[in-house]
């Protein structure tokens, strides 16, 4: 695998008992990337995610992260080498509160160490965490809820994040300013792998992109290529 790739999956078929959910899935990711799934649902795009932080494994294919095979490892091994998964619907603690939440992502031996550093860094991204660490989560808006998620997912000292359909049900005030976040996230060299249902928002955050029908990749490429792809044109902006 090449130096520079962070993340290889290579042609992973995956199962959900007798139902196969992925066909012949590839995809790389290099360090310091932002890079995007999209598809509609029952795509696979979920299946993908889970598949690569240890919930699935595959019956088929290979995922390499950092030269290491990761495909048979479970989710808290994965977490430990720097892989971080935001799940969709956000799933915070909702009796515990903000810091106990972040503080459940930094379990692995390497993100404890970092566990201070690690929160400030947190704060520093999301300032309302900081301002209502005492608050039990089930009082934050489904936004504040969304940054917790995130939070949380950083504690674990990540060197790729993976989110699961961030901006769902969230005002669009909200979604620019997670955006913007994730961004400076990128900043700080932390690489970040997404899965989106709001296509023209992917192929402008994002600097390649996945297409998935079905199970399968059908497309990939840096967005502004696939912005000018006809079938991509047609499927999702009408042209």
């Amino acid at each position: 695998m090449p130096e520079e790739t962070l993340l290889e999956v290579s042609h992973i078929d995956v199962f959900h008992g007798s139902f196969q959910a992925l066909w012949d899935v590839s995809l790389t990711i290099k360090p310091g990337e932002i890079v995007a799934i999209i598809g509609a649902n029952g795509s696979g795009k979920s299946t993908l995610l889970d598949t690569i932080s240890g919930m699935v494994h595959p019956a088929k294919g290979s995922i390499e992260f950092e030269e290491k095979d990761i495909s048979a490892l479970e989710p808290f091994h994965i977490v430990g080498l720097g892989i971080s998964q935001v799940p969709e619907g956000r799933r915070v603690f909702p009796d515990l509160t903000v810091l106990e939440n972040l503080i459940i992502g930094s379990y692995n031996h390497k993100a404890r160490s970092k566990r201070e550093q690690n929160l400030q860094r947190v704060y520093q991204f999301f300032p309302v965490l900081g301002e209502r660490k005492s608050q039990l989560a089930k009082t934050l808006s489904g936004g504040e809820q969304q940054m917790l998620a995130l939070g949380r997912g950083l504690m674990s000292d990540p060197k790729l994040i993976l989110l699961d359909e961030m901006s769902l049900g969230l005002a669009p005030m909200v979604v620019n300013e997670l955006y913007r976040i994730l961004r400076e996230i990128k900043d700080r060299g932390i690489t970040i792998l997404f899965v989106e249902q709001n296509v023209r928002r992917s192929l402008t955050e994002a600097d390649r992109a996945y297409i998935m029908e079905a199970g399968r990749v059908v497309l990939s490429g840096d967005v502004a290529k696939l912005r000018e792809e006809e079938k991509v044109k047609k499927a999702y902006f009408g042209a």
